[in-house]
């Protein structure tokens, strides 16, 4: 028994060491669970987000959509941006972008922001893509009711698919 243990424990190792990605299902779990989480002040504060902050090694008070992607994604052991992954341009690099047709629940979408000339908000495609609606179901943070890029919590959205500008898959399936 001993040894079958040890044995489990080492290949657990070597799965780990060539890049084993969590899967898709733990991920939607975990980031499911976290809908209706909101800010304590609404000043991009509280137990949940500066936990998600935490995790990009930020503190309470910067906007937090990217934290709570990298959040969910080191949870469930699946890779984030090398560096900044707090920063939402991050989450795109051209070797993770995949054709919105293709997208799944667990990939990352990002909105484009003309003010900004670049990616401003982040989240999660929460549905399969459907050829067939003009809209899609997101899970998103640091976002409210309206959409808005600097909400006060975590929300389950209907978007338009006209909103969505890139997304990007992390799990390795």
């Amino acid at each position: 028994m001993a040894k079958r243990i040890v044995l489990i424990a080492l290949l657990g190792l070597l799965i780990n060491s060539l890049g084993y990605s969590g899967g898709r299902d733990e991920l939607v779990k975990t980031y499911r669970k976290h809908i209706g989480v909101r800010e304590l002040t609404g000043n991009n504060d509280g137990k949940e987000v500066e936990m998600f902050l935490r995790s990009t090694g930020l503190g309470k008070g910067y906007a937090w959509c990217a934290a709570f992607v990298t959040y969910c994604h080191i949870e469930n052991d699946i890779a984030i941006p090398e560096k900044a992954p707090a920063w939402s341009p991050a989450w795109f690099p051209k070797h993770r972008l995949i054709n919105h047709e293709k997208a799944l629940p667990g990939d990352v979408f990002g909105i484009y922001y003309a003010n900004m000339k670049r990616i401003g908000h982040v989240g999660f495609i929460d549905q399969a893509w459907n050829n067939d609606s003009s809209n899609i179901i997101t899970v998103e943070g640091n976002t409210n009711g309206d959409g808005s890029r600097e909400g006060d919590g975590v929300y389950r959205k209907r978007r338009s698919k006209k909103q969505i500008k890139s997304i990007s898959r992390w799990i390795q399936e």
